[in-house]
């Protein structure tokens, strides 16, 4: 049986992780108005993904004999200055969904619960490759700056993501 103070903290996460999906959704709109279609195929691929975060969380909530409650997801904004500026709030945001996760982590060992620790391991592992990410692009949009063809190379590569 789960704790309901770590369940009260795993449904907050559920929450936390509908929202990025939102935000990535809406990353991948901003970028699907401006024709960019690798960065937006990128923010969607994005977005399902943290769907699948959601859901493993909502899962082990069930598989622990917990309850789920839902509630209402914040707005994500809809309007970026750049693609840089984008990738630059993705990067931040996940630095804060790290956040999230290590208070979970440190949740988890104070109540003892051993098979949240194991769940958290796979999000902490998992949020050193979604920074990564995230900052890699940043980089290269840096480099890019203004150059439309190096834009739509980038364009071309993030395209690619399966």
């Amino acid at each position: 049986m789960i704790a309901e103070k770590m369940q009260g903290a795993m449904n907050e996460q559920i929450n936390a992780e509908l929202y990025s999906a939102y935000l990535y959704l809406a990353m991948a709109a901003y970028f699907e108005d401006r024709n960019l279609k690798g960065m937006a195929h990128w923010m969607e691929k994005q977005a399902a993904e943290e769907y699948a975060h959601a859901k493993k969380f909502y899962d082990f909530i069930f598989e622990r004999g917990g309850r789920v409650t839902l509630k209402a997801i914040a707005s994500p904004p809809a309007a970026w200055k750049s693609p840089l500026d984008v990738f630059r709030e993705a990067y931040a945001h996940e630095q804060k969904v790290t956040g999230l996760i290590y208070a979970l982590v440190e949740l988890a060992a104070a109540e003892k619960d051993h098979a949240a620790s194991v769940l958290l391991d796979w999000y902490v592992a998992e949020q050193v490759e979604e920074e990564a990410s995230a900052s890699e692009i940043v980089a290269q949009l840096e480099v890019v700056k203004d150059s439309p063809p190096a834009l739509f190379m980038l364009d071309g590569r993030l395209g690619q993501r399966e």
